[in-house]
């Protein structure tokens, strides 16, 4: 089964309760019980003395393995009950209000938040009430922002002028917003009137924004799930294979893929699926020497044809 770093978080933390109750644990035995290799979980167990208990790296945990065992010397320092100074409460406390402000985060992920920051707000005492007179706001996409707003709560069309760097091109769009997302970024999911298709916008690749007098009137769509984020390859989307080098594996980690095998000379063979096969041009160029696009066939000649109009770029430059 493919792995990422979000698969590879959620193992993480399940393997610090497992290992505080299993001292000694063999290596073998821990990777059969999560279903990893054990190439894996030595990976994973060079990650886990990085974490601690305090955010200004102090209290780290203390493991580490001989290839046979695995040794924890210091667990009854994480049992220990966490405390946090009044400087880390505060950025704690604005960071969490600000979250919960944020378009498209869930409601029941908003009201969880909420409780949790009351929490803190209880134990923080003094801290709480200085950390309120601090405020922060997410504006990376200035009235863009704004405008989509309004948009939608007055059920108005929209004309952008978008830039798409799959394709390297500004392009003139209407669309008929549907809802904000945050998903990493900030992101208007609508009904394009030039593709009629519903598409995702990026706020921040809005170059210019207009609210129209014409109405919305997106189609009904049913909403998707954006839990598992935002690209959600499909079964009946075109396939991609890719070869990367070991200086090209973190593709796997970043790129939702069906399957990745690995090669002789320790790189991967990534399979995996995108509605639109130009998008990986620019990724086969940053690449470079790490990897290249085995199929489809027109896809990787494309991909040569953009290295060398980009080589040809640099002739004469000193």
């Amino acid at each position: 089964m493919a792995s990422n770093a979000i698969d590879q978080t959620r193992r993480m933390l399940s393997l610090v309760t497992y290992l505080r109750e299993r001292p000694g644990a063999r290596v073998e035995d821990v990777a059969r019980a999560f279903g990893i290799t054990e190439d894996e979980l030595i990976s994973d167990l060079d990650v886990l003395p990085l974490c601690g208990t305090s955010f200004r790296g102090g209290d780290l945990l203390d493991i580490d393995t001989d290839g046979d065992r695995i040794w924890w010397h210091n667990p009854d320092d994480v049992a220990e009950p966490l405390r946090i100074a009044a400087d880390e409460a505060t950025a704690l406390l604005v960071a969490a209000r600000a979250v919960a402000t944020l378009p498209g985060l869930r409601e029941s992920d908003r009201l969880a938040l909420l409780r949790a920051t009351a929490k803190l707000e209880a134990a923080a005492g003094e801290v709480a009430s200085a950390s309120a007179r601090l405020n922060v706001t997410f504006e990376s996409e200035g009235g863009v922002f704004a405008d989509v707003d309004r948009a939608i709560s007055e059920r108005r069309r929209l004309w952008i002028r978008y830039y798409s760097p799959a394709r390297d091109e500004v392009t003139e769009r209407e669309i008929d917003p549907i809802r904000l997302v945050s998903v990493g970024h900030t992101y208007v999911e609508a009904w394009c009137r030039r593709s009629e298709a519903r598409r995702t916008f990026r706020l921040d690749r809005v170059a210019e924004i207009r609210v129209l007098e014409e109405a919305a009137a997106p189609p009904e769509v049913e909403l998707r799930d954006l839990s598992e984020g935002l690209v959600q390859p499909a079964a009946e989307d075109p396939e991609v294979v890719v070869e990367v080098g070991p200086g090209g594996r973190w593709v796997a980690e970043y790129y939702p893929h069906d399957s990745a095998e690995e090669l002789a000379d320790g790189g991967l063979r990534i399979t995996l699926r995108t509605p639109d096969p130009s998008s990986l041009r620019r990724l086969a160029l940053r690449l470079g020497r790490d990897g290249h696009i085995v199929a489809p066939a027109e896809l990787a000649v494309s991909a040569r044809d953009a290295a060398r109009q980009a080589l040809a770029a640099y002739d004469g430059v000193a």
